[in-house]
């Protein structure tokens, strides 16, 4: 399947010869680089595509792997070929190098991610399957927690409720703090930072495995989000200024499929299935949540995904390409 091979970021920025492919400055029409920035939607949609333009199209794949800034300059100096999975608004320059043409974007993959404060749904309405009542039965947006601390109490503050902030270091980080400060929830919560995603994550996991009420950041898709039924806490309508004072939702992203401007010329038909290479977020943390529960690898659960949906290669391949897949996976 996928030419597991990772590539040195120093190596791509100072454009050295990658070593099993042979060349700088991209690759041939035989070999795709992707974009790994590090998070698992991203490794996930990787292996997708790497079967895809394996067993479809006779292309190996290479994954060169760093932050989201450096691997976007690859991207634009042609170090890197695609990028299944493209933030847009998390790259200052996106828009910038699409218009000077030094990147093409090719399509969405999606935009129905969300962000903010979430609950348990069993919060909210209960779980009679678990024995569980519901403890804020009028709680629908962020404005209204403030009349729940009480039904979430930070165990390190009596007296206090506790909502989960986002990761230290993450630009949300400082929206969601002046949410929480702008709807005076500081009257009586603590924002508690948790030092990680997966110190935020288990969080969520532990309370919700003991069906305990819990509150705070999470975004989708995730595993977590894949794996629990949780709410997102309504919020004024979003607009950018207010957005950035904390006092809107968060607006669904759009995640691109982009590419370097001379990779279409390398591989057109490759490129032509790229272009219709759309899933979704629920889509997204299904697989995500499938591989927290099985240990799969990505590239196991891109086979078992594929075989779930497989409506997905009618839609995104011709045909016998997509007959190619199948048999290839169904094997």
């Amino acid at each position: 399947m996928r030419l597991m091979k990772v590539l040195a970021v120093a190596m791509v920025l100072i454009g050295t010869v990658v070593a099993g492919c042979g060349s700088t400055g991209g690759s041939d029409n035989k070999t795709v680089r992707l974009t790994d920035a590090g998070w698992d939607s991203m490794k996930f949609h990787n292996a997708v595509v790497s079967l895809i333009a394996d067993k479809a199209y006779g292309i190996k794949s290479e994954v060169v792997t760093g932050s989201t800034p450096i691997t976007h300059t690859a991207l634009v100096r042609g170090d890197i070929d695609v990028n299944v999975e493209t933030w847009t608004d998390n790259i200052t320059s996106y828009a910038d190098d699409i218009k000077s043409g030094a990147i093409i974007e090719l399509g969405i993959n999606f935009d129905d991610n969300k962000q903010g404060f979430y609950v348990p749904r069993y919060v909210i309405e209960g779980d009679p399957t678990r024995g569980i009542l519901p403890v804020a039965p009028d709680l629908k947006t962020v404005s209204d927690l403030k009349r729940y601390s009480a039904v979430f109490p930070d165990e390190e503050n009596p007296g206090k409720g506790r909502i989960y902030g986002a990761i230290p270091g993450w630009g949300i980080d400082e929206i969601m703090f002046k949410k929480f400060n702008y709807y005076g929830l500081n009257e009586n919560f603590n924002y508690f930072r948790p030092g990680s995603d997966a110190t935020l994550n288990a969080s969520f996991i532990t309370a919700y495995e003991k069906g305990l009420p819990i509150v705070g950041y999470m975004w989708e898709p995730t595993w977590v989000s894949g794996k629990l039924d949780l709410v997102l806490l309504g919020d004024e309508p979003y607009n950018e200024a207010d957005y950035k004072e904390g006092k809107t939702e968060a607006r669904s992203v759009p995640v691109t499929v982009s590419i370097n401007k001379n990779y279409a010329e390398k591989a057109p038909e490759f490129v032509e299935f790229l272009k219709k290479y759309r899933t979704s977020s629920a889509l997204t943390a299904e697989a995500l949540a499938y591989i927290a529960d099985t240990k799969a690898s990505y590239d196991e659960a891109a086979i078992y995904f594929l075989q779930q949906h497989d409506d997905l290669l009618g839609s995104w391949l011709p045909k016998e390409k997509a007959d190619s897949v199948r048999a290839a996976i169904n094997k």
